[in-house]
């Protein structure tokens, strides 16, 4: 990993901050993308390697291009990790509901702005809850329909999961060396397992999810396989027991919801008009990007 920079958003704690100290420790540079500069600071000294810290608030547009526009030097490897999950409904500067706007919007919008600096992949870390999630075109951002944490966060994950693939497709039409692929930790003991209870149901699904969750440590080895091992774009890696649940990565396969392609575009449309981001078709083909 010497010699390599990798971005990772939302690094200060759990799966993310145990994926930059595991790629620190091999000598790549590790840039921690973070909201609370403070808590990352105090992340990048506990971690022996080559590490910097700047802001990233995926809740804020303005933050995302800020971030994009101060980086100005290639990056290796792209790690979306950074995630909020089933808090009560509140939306974020640029009104979205909060957990589509940070889990995909945001990270979509640092996507689509970083990639023509992206020299090898993209890794969105996914969670197994998109395999309950439905994305409502009607009403993305929950302005109409009740409001239900757990429903939201699946259809953010999803959105995720379908927006990796779609981003995979463009770049083979481009003929680009980039590689999208998914990860996801499975039932890892990180901070948004320890979110605020939602009453008497969300405290009992917490107690059984947590019988069978593993470290934060083990929760990043799929991230850090697709982000390292020879995989090929559109790889989907996640833990290979207990459904998914823990063990050591591998290559799984993709839920049929997730390849979709009519609903990828839609989404890619939707958010585009959204986050006023694009695919950067022209970077990459005038060669100031990945195709060269």
């Amino acid at each position: 990993m010497r010699d390599r920079t990798i971005v990772i958003t939302g690094a200060n704690s759990g799966v993310g901050r145990a994926t930059a100290t595991a790629l620190a420790e091999k000598g790549a540079r590790v840039v921690l993308a973070v909201r609370n500069l403070e808590k990352g600071r105090v992340t990048a000294e506990s971690i022996a390697g080559h590490t910097e810290v700047r802001h990233l608030d995926l809740a804020d547009l303005s933050s995302v291009r800020e971030f994009a526009e101060g980086f100005t030097d290639s990056i290796d490897v792209l790690i979306n990790n950074a995630g909020i999950s089933i808090p009560p409904l509140d939306y974020t500067v640029d009104g979205f509901e909060s957990q589509f706007g940070t889990n995909h919007l945001g990270h979509f919008a640092l996507t689509n702005l970083l990639l023509p600096k992206v020299r090898e992949r993209v890794v969105t870390v996914g969670s197994l809850a998109h395999l309950i999630g439905k994305i409502d075109f009607t009403d993305l951002n929950w302005r109409t329909r009740k409001y239900k944490p757990y429903t939201a966060y699946a259809q953010s994950k999803l959105a995720n999961h379908v927006s990796a693939h779609e981003l995979q497709r463009r770049l083979a039409a481009l003929g680009s060396p980039v590689r999208s692929v998914v990860a996801h930790p499975g039932i890892a003991t990180t901070n948004l397992m320890y979110a605020d209870g939602l009453g008497l149901r969300y405290r009992l699904e917490k107690l059984v999810l947590q019988s069978f969750a593993h470290s934060a440590a083990a929760g990043a080895l799929p991230s850090l396989y697709a982000a390292t091992a020879d995989i090929p774009g559109d790889s989907y890696v996640g833990p290979s027991e207990l459904m998914g649940m823990r063990g050591s990565p591998v290559l799984v396969k993709p839920a049929r919801r997730t390849r979709h392609v009519e609903d990828a575009r839609h989404l890619w449309k939707e958010s585009e008009n959204l986050t006023g981001t694009k695919f950067p078709v022209n970077a990459l083909q005038s060669g100031d990007g990945a195709v060269r």
